[in-house]
């Protein structure tokens, strides 16, 4: 006899329309938006699916069935499940929204299908109001609910190590802590590698979530880091997240930037006030950035952002393992094709203007995906504090 069939059903109500609710099932880029840090996915019957997280889980299945607003089911394996189950979802007009059920079945298959079950549910009803929360307001609950650290994040590589009398080669380097923040009042600094997290080893930036994850505001997390050779420990208190207010349109967005970028051109300017492109070409110790070099490297950045904005916009992100290494090679070849001083300058000031206007561009469509139009304000709001945190590289190699 076969064992019977076990089952987790669980229904919500959503104020989106069933055209975006079938989207966020099926489009990699609004997987990434709720659900998962990673997604591939190739949505017709037979195609495939992709998820993973930072955590290290995985996920892997295949479309059995879509119907476009109104179905969808796909086959679902973890990274440790014993057999392949089923996820079922079918979409019911409600109104301006959406009546949606979601079945996860086959899980009879499991050594302990009742427990299994009540795992499996937990985990959808943990994810699920994300769902709600970035298709009806926008805003990604696992980013807003999120702790703080407070730190941003550089490149580390072994030639970073080296350079940095870090004896170790895997690791999440600081390039600078946030003011008011835990990692500050902790004594953190530029350049430490953190290398551990309340006991969780942190390898690489994805780590760091996964040591965050179940914690709030106000917890007390001891930090292992380095600081050149040394090795250091400290007790480190999580901040809140501080959630800049979202421009309701891309106009007020655009807007904001301009005057963002325009005060960042501003800094420039007066930091280069009668410097000759001689000057602004030494480096201020072997190895590191000189002017000319920092400014090739906000070219890049801003260049890439650009191309992440496209890809939002589009729908269909390029997937990438972590941060790339600033490659000496691009910046010589950057610094090469703008001979002049004020060449860099001009190429910046464009990219600037550019992405402003591809914000103030955006399509009147694209705002009805809420979570992809916080998302992309969001990055944009943060995006500032990169270009800052340079400012005051170039001040300094211009001082040495």
């Amino acid at each position: 006899m076969n064992p019977p069939t076990q089952t987790k059903t669980i229904e919500m109500t959503l104020k989106a329309a069933p055209a975006l609710v079938y989207r966020a099932w099926t489009n990699s880029s609004a997987l990434r938006e709720w659900l998962c840090d990673v997604a591939t996915t190739a949505p017709r019957a037979g195609g495939h699916l992709f998820l993973s997280w930072h955590s290290g889980f995985s996920a892997n299945g295949v479309f059995t069935h879509l119907e476009a607003e109104k179905h969808v089911a796909f086959t679902w394996h973890g990274r440790l499940d014993p057999a392949t189950t089923e996820v079922v979802i079918t979409l019911e007009p409600a109104g301006t929204g959406t009546h949606m059920t979601l079945v996860h079945r086959g899980l009879e298959q499991f050594p302990d299908p009742a427990d299994t079950a009540a795992r499996f549910e937990q985990e959808w009803r943990v994810s699920l109001p994300n769902l709600e929360a970035v298709l009806d307001q926008g805003p990604d609950l696992r980013i807003t609910q999120r702790p703080m650290l407070g730190v941003l994040i550089s490149d580390f590589s072994a030639e970073v190590a080296q350079k940095l009398g870090v004896p170790v080669t895997e690791g999440v380097r600081l390039g600078g802590v946030v003011d008011g923040m835990g990692a500050q009042a902790a004594g953190l600094q530029k350049d430490d590698v953190i290398v551990s997290v309340n006991a969780i080893p942190t390898a690489e930036f994805g780590k760091l979530g996964q040591a965050l994850a179940g914690h709030k505001a106000g917890d007390v997390m001891e930090v292992i880091f380095y600081r050149g050779a040394e090795k250091k420990t400290a007790q480190m208190k999580l901040s809140g997240r501080r959630i800049p207010p979202i421009p309701a349109t891309p106009a007020e967005l655009a807007e904001h930037l301009r005057t963002v970028y325009g005060e960042a051109a501003a800094s420039l300017d007066k930091l280069l006030a009668g410097v000759t492109d001689d000057e602004a070409a030494r480096q201020p110790a072997p190895g590191e950035w000189s002017a000319r070099e920092t400014i090739a490297h906000l070219i890049h950045s801003e260049r890439g952002w650009q191309n992440n904005l496209y890809e939002i916009v589009g729908g269909e992100e390029a997937q990438y393992d972590g941060f790339f290494d600033n490659l000496p090679m691009r910046i010589q070849a950057t610094v090469a094709a703008y001979p002049a001083l004020s060449d860099l300058v001009e190429e910046l000031r464009r990219l600037f203007a550019e992405t402003c206007e591809m914000i103030a561009c955006l399509p009147e469509s694209f705002l009805a995906r809420k979570g992809s139009y916080w998302r992309l304000g969001f990055n944009a709001l943060n995006f500032s504090t990169h270009v800052e945190e340079h400012l005051t590289q170039i001040q300094a190699a211009l001082e040495k």
